[in-house]
């Protein structure tokens, strides 16, 4: 019997469904804990809820960076098997990315979700990288790159279409530093991000590309660690109004509430869930549910509710759970 998502969704259903968190860590002890907190919450839901990318451009020292390279690639061969991590490398143009991606690609590409490539002007930069882990033996490694600069927004249609990308994720702090002092530095913080005009464009211009090509966008860090309510409006203003379906994290104190920003609400699963289940005794043609005509373009909505659900870690009825324990983490 064929799955509800690949009935649903169709081409779509080859399309990533990735944790709606992804949590960055670069400081060795930092990259550790990091991982055994994923691990504690993996057995806390039943399920990997964040990816961890081990963080070389920002992480490294100056000048340590082939040793910080080879670190990253033992603790990602180290990690639990059913762990989700991931290596953020330096820029194709940075002396240090060859060796990165033969060092962390090369020893670790098995047990990598991805590559995190920032700073990515064009479509030139991602074959470059493409190329790097096929010399590593990891050409089966997606990439997700980190968008940063005006120009690089302007070809975020062009760089989403290329099928080894995954993911967009807007890099706030450097496309506000590349506008010369010409956007304030409110706008990096948590309010001023949502209302600055040339910001919110950039934001919307990412997840509109990767909506067209269904790739995952993913939206910038909020530096205001501390500020749980900062965070949780920044990531529920994300999520409902910019498109976005995952956030990135930079402290362990951030994780629970953007899972909680991105979950749907108990009565949107409730209802999900008895109009998919109701679906499927129907096979799918169209039902009446309170009141309601509802066919496939609206189970498709429906089914992607409980998919963020299972995502972020909530309990779903027990009427869908099978499909779930068939689905990969």
């Amino acid at each position: 019997m064929k799955h509800p998502r690949d009935i649903l969704l169709g081409a779509q259903a080859g399309g990533a469904a990735l944790p709606v968190c992804d949590h960055y860590s670069g400081a060795p002890t930092r990259m550790l804990k990091s991982l055994q907190l994923q691990a504690e919450m993996t057995q806390e839901f039943g399920a990997c809820v964040f990816d961890v990318t081990l963080d070389c451009e920002d992480g490294a020292p100056v000048g340590g960076e082939a040793a910080h390279a080879q670190l990253v690639a033992q603790l990602a061969q180290g990690a639990a098997p059913e762990a989700r991590v991931a290596a953020r490398v330096h820029p194709v143009d940075h002396r240090a990315f060859a060796n990165d991606m033969a060092t962390i690609a090369g020893q670790a590409g098995h047990r990598l979700c991805h590559i995190m490539l920032p700073k990515v002007e064009s479509v030139d930069d991602v074959l470059l990288a493409e190329k790097a882990l096929e010399r590593a033996g990891a050409g089966h490694l997606p990439l997700q790159v980190l968008i940063e600069s005006p120009a690089a927004v302007h070809r975020a249609f062009e760089i989403a279409a290329h099928p080894r990308v995954q993911s967009l994720s807007f890099g706030l702090m450097d496309f506000v530093s590349a506008h010369g002092g010409a956007i304030a530095a409110s706008a990096m913080g948590s309010v001023g991000q949502f209302s600055h005009p040339l910001v919110v464009r950039a934001k919307l211009e990412i997840s509109a590309a990767c909506h067209a090509h269904g790739k995952v966008p993913s939206h910038c860090v909020v530096t205001e660690f501390n500020d749980s309510a900062a965070l949780q409006a920044s990531a529920s203003r994300a999520a409902r109004e910019f498109g976005y379906t995952r956030m990135w994290s930079i402290h362990p104190a951030q994780i629970r509430p953007l899972l909680a920003a991105f979950a749907p609400t108990r009565d949107d699963i409730e209802i999900a869930s008895k109009i998919i289940a109701n679906a499927a005794l129907a096979d799918w043609a169209p039902i009446s549910f309170e009141g309601v005509l509802h066919d496939r373009a609206s189970y498709r909505y429906f089914w992607q509710v409980l998919e963020r659900a299972h995502r972020t870690g909530q309990t779903l009825p027990s009427a869908v759970q099978a499909w779930f324990a068939t689905l990969c983490s």
